[in-house]
């Protein structure tokens, strides 16, 4: 196979995802890349729309969720003929020409735009001949899924498909939520904290609100200063937040029991060092961290998309939740306090459904390719 895989920097996870897949492929010896869907609209319209999906979750998480149950009440917003799906559609000549420039035949989309991208695609250039899928990177059916029409669909739990999405059952399915084979593995927590340098024992939190470093970061690692005990630490991540990253170093500076981290390339050997994981409920940092086996306190920041992961974990026991700051920071203290509550928790999340995503998804895109006669 040549695969693209069509992301959106409308926030890591859709990118983590397309990393993930990228590997797989790689690993079987197939060629795959990724690219940012919106380039092929023009590169000024993928800049603004990243900057105002990062100002939206940063500073006005309220309008996003505005803007979602909007959505959600009023479906078909994306569907042909709209001025969004026109707007989408306005990259599919450019896309047509790399896919045939590259020899590309099997198209991965992430992200619901790329999908409609890739839908009206096709109806423009039926002879185009490419399979396409439909990646879902959190647990519900965002809205324009119902307007995407790729040949397969790939969900993290059939629980949570939508019974109104228009597609034949043998095109869904139920892959898990692609993460790096990084996230499969598990490095012993005292090593772990060695290779990192911090102290070996002790109860360790690790927080972390996303790649854009959104949701009361401020308030939370304040408050859970002050009230961590002898032998408990913190890791702070900030990611591509560099004024919140200045904002921690000026106040926790000199703390041997916070760390300070800007951007960081080591998740998983953090959460491997972890006993709890304060975060947003992005869909695919709450699959590293099941994948991982490791106890969420979950920050319900941004709302939307991330509700549904909310309430899809806090169902299976590997995480909780609480309604403001104050009570998050009490939870997590109380919960580091506690390791027969946190091996309970880790104990539930055995028992979601541990599947390695990527490989599935390879698999089925090879089989349909394989069943319609196309060589591989």
């Amino acid at each position: 196979m040549n695969a693209l895989i069509l992301s959106c920097n409308t926030g890591e996870g859709h990118n983590s995802c397309a990393r993930a897949i990228k590997e797989c492929f790689e690993r079987h010896g197939d060629s795959c890349r990724i690219e940012d869907a919106l380039c092929f609209i023009s590169k000024g319209a993928s800049r603004f729309i990243s900057r105002w999906h990062v100002r939206m979750y940063r500073y006005m998480p309220w309008l996003f969720k505005l803007g979602y149950r909007f959505s959600e009440k009023h479906p078909g917003r994306l569907d042909d003929g709209t001025l969004p799906y026109r707007f989408i559609g306005e990259g599919t000549e450019a896309l047509c020409k790399y896919i045939i420039q590259n020899h590309i035949d099997t198209v991965i989309c992430p992200h619901v735009f790329s999908a409609i991208m890739v839908t009206e695609l096709r109806e423009k250039y039926p002879s185009l001949k490419i399979k396409s899928c439909f990646i879902a990177t959190d647990y519900t059916c965002s809205p324009g899924t119902e307007s995407i029409g790729t040949d397969l669909f790939f969900v993290p739990d059939r629980s949570v498909v939508d019974r109104q999405l228009q597609v034949r059952p043998e095109q869904v399915i139920d892959s898990g939520m692609p993460v790096r084979a990084c996230f499969y593995e598990r490095t012993d927590k005292k090593q772990a904290r060695q290779q990192l340098g911090y102290a070996p024992d002790g109860s360790h939190l690790l927080l972390m609100c996303g790649s854009m470093g959104c949701g009361p970061m401020k308030e939370l690692a304040s408050l859970l200063a002050d009230r961590l005990g002898e032998g408990q630490m913190m890791t702070i991540v900030c990611g591509t937040n560099k004024k919140l990253f200045r904002w921690m170093n000026k106040n926790f500076h000199g703390r041997n029991n916070i760390h300070v981290i800007e951007y960081a390339n080591n998740i998983s050997l953090l959460m491997d060092s972890a006993d709890l994981y304060l975060t947003k409920p992005g869909g695919l940092s709450t699959s590293e961290a099941a994948a991982k086996g490791l106890p969420m306190v979950l920050v319900n920041a941004v709302s939307g998309c991330e509700e549904y992961n909310l309430r899809y974990f806090i169902r299976s026991g590997l995480a909780d939740t609480a309604s403001d700051p104050e009570a998050l920071a009490e939870l997590c203290i109380c919960l580091l306090s506690a390791p027969e509550r946190l091996a309970a928790m880790g104990e539930a999340g055995k028992k979601l459904p541990r599947k390695n995503s990527a490989e599935l998804i390879y698999a089925s895109l090879r089989v349909l390719m394989e069943r319609e006669g196309w060589e591989t």
